[in-house]
């Protein structure tokens, strides 16, 4: 379950970041395109695996989304990059 929980939580700050990615003006068009793909391809009914196969169309759409949110994110400059992850970090650390 310990795995789990990781997992969830690497996921979230993910997530977050697409969502940073997708707010700042300095992020290139090419990284907020491949944000908004992965979104669109998550939620859209048009799959590669069908959302009828029960395990199967879930994989589907989480390997895609992920692989696209990678894709978006080497499209961010490096600098930038660390500057939205710090930025992420802070906003999902539990206050004291």
């Amino acid at each position: 379950m310990w795995k789990l929980g990781k997992l969830l939580t690497m996921f979230r700050k993910e997530l977050l970041l697409a969502w940073a990615v997708l707010r700042d003006v300095r992020t290139p068009w090419s990284a907020k395109l491949a944000v908004v793909l992965a979104v669109l391809y998550v939620v859209s009914p048009f799959d590669l695996v069908s959302d009828f196969l029960p395990l199967l169309g879930w994989l589907d759409d989480g390997l895609m989304g992920l692989l696209l949110l990678q894709l978006a994110f080497k499209f961010v400059p490096a600098d930038l990059q660390a500057a939205l992850r710090a930025k992420v970090a802070a906003r999902s650390r539990p206050a004291a």
